[in-house]
Protein backbone atom coordinates (compact mmCIF):
# COMPACT_ATOMS: atom_id res chain seq x y z
CA UNK A 1 0.00 0.00 0.00
CA UNK A 2 1.40 3.55 -0.87
CA UNK A 3 1.60 6.96 0.50
CA UNK A 4 2.00 10.40 0.00
CA UNK A 5 3.23 12.70 1.77
CA UNK A 6 6.03 15.85 1.98
CA UNK A 7 9.79 16.68 3.19
CA UNK A 8 10.04 19.99 4.16
CA UNK A 9 14.00 21.00 4.36
CA UNK A 10 13.28 24.22 6.84
CA UNK A 11 17.06 24.93 7.07
CA UNK A 12 20.60 23.73 5.74
CA UNK A 13 23.94 25.10 5.26
CA UNK A 14 24.69 25.01 1.66
CA UNK A 15 27.11 22.09 1.96
CA UNK A 16 24.59 19.59 3.51
CA UNK A 17 22.17 20.14 0.12
CA UNK A 18 23.60 17.46 -2.01
CA UNK A 19 23.64 15.12 1.19
CA UNK A 20 20.10 15.86 1.81
CA UNK A 21 19.16 14.68 -1.62
CA UNK A 22 21.77 11.63 -1.45
CA UNK A 23 20.21 10.36 1.80
CA UNK A 24 16.49 11.15 0.35
CA UNK A 25 17.39 8.77 -2.88
CA UNK A 26 18.67 6.52 -0.86
CA UNK A 27 15.11 5.97 0.93
CA UNK A 28 13.04 6.42 -2.01
CA UNK A 29 15.13 4.17 -4.36
CA UNK A 30 15.36 7.29 -7.49
CA UNK A 31 17.22 9.78 -7.66
CA UNK A 32 16.33 13.17 -6.07
CA UNK A 33 16.86 16.85 -7.14
CA UNK A 34 15.99 19.28 -4.69
CA UNK A 35 14.74 22.87 -5.29
CA UNK A 36 16.75 24.76 -2.92
CA UNK A 37 16.14 28.53 -1.88
CA UNK A 38 17.80 30.88 1.08
CA UNK A 39 16.04 30.84 3.74
CA UNK A 40 15.75 34.12 5.23
CA UNK A 41 15.24 33.07 8.98
CA UNK A 42 18.63 32.30 9.50
CA UNK A 43 21.33 33.16 7.17
CA UNK A 44 23.45 31.03 5.29
CA UNK A 45 21.26 28.49 5.18
CA UNK A 46 19.09 26.95 2.71
CA UNK A 47 15.09 25.45 2.49
CA UNK A 48 13.03 23.30 0.28
CA UNK A 49 10.19 21.17 0.27
CA UNK A 50 9.58 17.62 -1.42
CA UNK A 51 6.35 15.82 -2.30
CA UNK A 52 6.96 11.95 -2.17
CA UNK A 53 4.93 8.58 -2.38
CA UNK A 54 6.18 5.43 -1.24
CA UNK A 55 5.19 3.17 1.25
CA UNK A 56 3.67 3.35 4.48
CA UNK A 57 6.81 3.54 6.51
CA UNK A 58 8.51 5.75 4.24
CA UNK A 59 8.46 8.63 6.63
CA UNK A 60 10.22 7.00 9.28
CA UNK A 61 12.86 6.25 6.96
CA UNK A 62 13.21 9.56 5.01
CA UNK A 63 13.36 11.02 9.26
CA UNK A 64 16.17 8.41 10.26
CA UNK A 65 17.75 9.02 7.48
CA UNK A 66 18.09 12.78 8.00
CA UNK A 67 18.23 12.84 12.02
CA UNK A 68 21.87 12.12 12.49
CA UNK A 69 22.81 15.73 10.99
CA UNK A 70 23.21 18.62 13.98
CA UNK A 71 22.49 21.41 11.62
CA UNK A 72 19.53 20.65 9.99
CA UNK A 73 16.21 21.54 10.79
CA UNK A 74 13.25 19.43 8.95
CA UNK A 75 9.83 17.83 8.73
CA UNK A 76 8.26 14.44 7.15
CA UNK A 77 4.25 14.19 7.36
CA UNK A 78 2.73 11.06 5.58
CA UNK A 79 -0.79 10.88 4.93
CA UNK A 80 -3.00 7.89 6.19
CA UNK A 81 -3.72 5.17 4.12
CA UNK A 82 -6.05 2.01 4.39
CA UNK A 83 -2.74 0.43 5.95
CA UNK A 84 -1.64 2.99 8.47
CA UNK A 85 -2.42 6.11 10.07
CA UNK A 86 -0.68 9.58 9.09
CA UNK A 87 2.33 10.67 10.65
CA UNK A 88 4.86 13.60 11.34
CA UNK A 89 8.18 13.52 12.26
CA UNK A 90 9.79 17.19 13.15
CA UNK A 91 13.50 17.56 13.59
CA UNK A 92 15.52 20.78 15.45
CA UNK A 93 19.39 20.60 16.45
CA UNK A 94 18.25 21.85 19.98
CA UNK A 95 15.52 19.34 20.39
CA UNK A 96 16.20 16.32 18.24
CA UNK A 97 13.18 14.65 16.71
CA UNK A 98 9.65 14.91 17.45
CA UNK A 99 7.27 11.66 16.19
CA UNK A 100 3.84 12.31 16.05
CA UNK A 101 0.71 9.83 14.54
CA UNK A 102 -2.34 12.02 12.44
CA UNK A 103 -5.69 10.86 11.93
CA UNK A 104 -7.27 11.38 8.74
CA UNK A 105 -8.01 15.48 9.37
CA UNK A 106 -4.39 15.94 10.55
CA UNK A 107 -4.83 16.28 14.11
CA UNK A 108 -2.22 14.58 16.17
CA UNK A 109 -3.15 10.95 18.10
CA UNK A 110 -2.06 10.64 21.13
CA UNK A 111 -1.71 6.76 22.50
CA UNK A 112 -3.65 6.50 26.32
CA UNK A 113 -0.43 5.00 27.94
CA UNK A 114 1.04 8.34 26.98
CA UNK A 115 -1.41 10.17 28.17
CA UNK A 116 -1.64 7.76 31.89
CA UNK A 117 2.40 8.56 32.01
CA UNK A 118 1.89 12.25 31.53
CA UNK A 119 -0.78 12.21 34.57
CA UNK A 120 1.47 10.29 36.36
CA UNK A 121 4.20 12.70 36.45
CA UNK A 122 1.85 15.56 37.16
CA UNK A 123 0.60 13.54 39.86
CA UNK A 124 3.88 12.92 41.20
CA UNK A 125 4.76 16.81 40.46
CA UNK A 126 7.44 15.87 38.73
CA UNK A 127 5.86 18.22 35.77
CA UNK A 128 3.15 20.36 35.18
CA UNK A 129 0.20 18.59 33.64
CA UNK A 130 0.18 21.75 30.79
CA UNK A 131 3.96 21.41 29.74
CA UNK A 132 3.50 17.78 29.54
CA UNK A 133 0.28 18.03 26.86
CA UNK A 134 2.40 20.40 24.96
CA UNK A 135 5.52 18.02 24.33
CA UNK A 136 2.87 15.39 23.70
CA UNK A 137 1.69 18.02 20.83
CA UNK A 138 4.83 18.50 20.04
CA UNK A 139 4.47 22.09 20.54
CA UNK A 140 7.93 23.01 21.75
CA UNK A 141 9.16 21.59 18.41
CA UNK A 142 6.22 24.03 16.36
CA UNK A 143 7.86 27.18 18.50
CA UNK A 144 11.63 26.62 17.25
CA UNK A 145 10.33 25.80 13.61
CA UNK A 146 7.77 28.20 13.21
CA UNK A 147 10.27 31.04 12.34
CA UNK A 148 11.71 28.62 9.75
CA UNK A 149 8.66 28.06 8.10
CA UNK A 150 7.92 31.17 6.21
CA UNK A 151 10.12 30.76 3.68
CA UNK A 152 9.82 34.57 2.11
CA UNK A 153 9.39 35.82 -1.56
CA UNK A 154 10.30 33.05 -4.22
CA UNK A 155 8.59 30.49 -1.85
CA UNK A 156 6.92 27.15 -3.68
CA UNK A 157 3.60 27.08 -4.02
CA UNK A 158 2.48 23.25 -2.51
CA UNK A 159 -1.12 22.33 -3.77
CA UNK A 160 -3.08 20.61 -1.47
CA UNK A 161 -4.12 16.95 -2.86
CA UNK A 162 -7.68 16.73 -3.72
CA UNK A 163 -9.98 14.40 -1.21
CA UNK A 164 -11.39 11.58 -2.27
Amino acid sequence: MTTRGVLYVHSAPRALCPHVEWAVAGVLGTRVNLDWIRQPAAPGTWRSEFSWQGEAGTASKLASALRGWHLLRFEVTAEPCPTAEGERYSCTPDLGIFHAVTGIHGDILIPEDRLRAALTRSRQGETDLEAEIAKLLGKPWDDELEPFRYAGEGAPVRWLHQVV
